[in-house]
């Protein structure tokens, strides 16, 4: 049976690779230009097997405290933003220099939370993608820190790494640190090689990170891993040391961990829908319209809920609850948060026959909807 870690790769189409500021840099302020133009060497050779590589990479905050003389990660947002404001430069300048050789151009991609958060602007993302990607750039994507305040921040780049893959339809995610993959410190001691599900206890082996340029550390790995996992793309979890780590995985070697994808296909206009972290309310619904979602990918009528929260909008994101107050999907409200207040009261004083026959009986539709798991 071959690895299931080789398979992704050598039929991947488009790979998204995170790269962490402990991967790109020597210390404080000093990018490790060896380690950059090996990088550079593995996504041409990648390109040359005809597969598509996006870069998320780390290191403008690392790079601008190095230039303005600072030892520790700042804790206020504007020294951050100026660490960001000044690294930022170097950074794309390195990454063109090191794909210079190799007749590479790159393509500078700055995100806040919010441009994939809104729909128009998360299409606009995946537009330039794609058209950056016919024309041969290698887009570079990094978090605008310069701008991003505190409710519009990704957190860190790993998180920022999956919702990029699900905006551009990835097969395949690569998050690269110091880190050789999950390890399970409270048992073998070794590299876990497969993960199918993320369940409590491999979120028990996660821990944090102590470097201090960076944030994160497996805890937020995980985080992305699920993200991943929901939008149907792999993950593996790896050491951005290892020169040899894309031809190991393409010659049936176990690299790192694997973090399968969601066995349940999700069609690309559901992408969007299943990335979001907020939501602009909630409703619960009952135990037969939970199992009709989940056992039959039914949509959601009106008579179904049971209880809603949140002032929403028709074509808001909602999210969906069962009796025991669990989140087991989003979806797109068809309606208001006071038309459905209207017809819930309705359903209470009348029977499901006595409903008025229109489309908005259907609260999400199946078509907008996306589980979670």
């Amino acid at each position: 049976m071959p690895n299931p870690q080789v398979v992704p790769l050598k039929q991947a189409k488009r790979v998204v690779i995170k790269l962490g500021t402990g991967v790109l840099t020597s210390g404080i302020g000093d990018l490790d230009a060896a380690r950059i133009a090996t990088l550079c060497q593995q996504v041409k050779a990648l390109r040359d097997r005809g597969i598509e590589v996006i870069l998320v990479s780390s290191g403008a905050v690392g790079l601008g405290m190095g230039q303005l003389g600072l030892e520790q990660r700042p804790k206020d947002l504007a020294t951050l933003q100026a660490c960001a404001s000044v690294g930022q430069t170097i950074l794309i300048n390195t990454w063109q220099k090191g794909f210079v050789p190799h007749g590479l151009t790159v393509a500078q991609i700055l995100l806040t939370r919010e441009d994939l958060r809104a729909r128009h602007r998360h299409n606009a993302v995946f537009n330039t993608v794609e058209r950056l990607l016919v024309h041969g750039a290698v887009p570079i994507v990094n978090e605008n820190d310069t701008v991003s305040a505190a409710e519009i921040k990704f957190g860190d780049n790993d998180t920022l790494s999956a919702l990029v893959a699900s905006v551009t339809n990835a097969e395949q995610l690569f998050i690269l640190s110091n880190i050789p993959g999950l390890i399970d410190m409270k048992g073998t001691g070794e590299v876990v090689p497969l993960v199918e599900k993320i369940t409590p206890t491999i979120e028990a082996m996660a821990q944090g990170t102590n470097q201090v340029t960076s944030v994160g550390g497996m805890v937020s790995k995980l985080s992305a891993a699920k993200i991943a996992h929901r939008a149907g793309c792999g993950v593996i979890i790896g050491s951005g040391q290892d020169d040899e780590l894309f031809n190991k995985l393409l010659a049936g070697q176990s690299v790192g961990t694997y973090f399968a994808p969601s066995k349940v296909p999700i069609k690309s206009h559901k992408r969007w829908i299943a990335i979001q972290d907020h939501t602009h309310g909630s409703v619960t619904i009952d135990t037969g319209a939970a199992e009709a979602i989940l056992q039959s990918g039914k949509s959601l009528s009106c008579a179904g809920i049971t209880a809603s929260d949140g002032n929403f909008e028709a074509g808001n994101v909602i999210t969906i609850r069962n009796t025991a107050g669990e989140s087991i999907a989003h979806g797109l409200a068809s309606i208001n948060a006071d038309e459905l207040a209207a017809m819930r009261g309705l359903t209470i004083e009348a029977s499901q026959a006595d409903l008025p026959k229109h489309p908005s009986n259907v609260i999400v539709h199946s078509d907008h909807l996306v589980l979670l798991d």
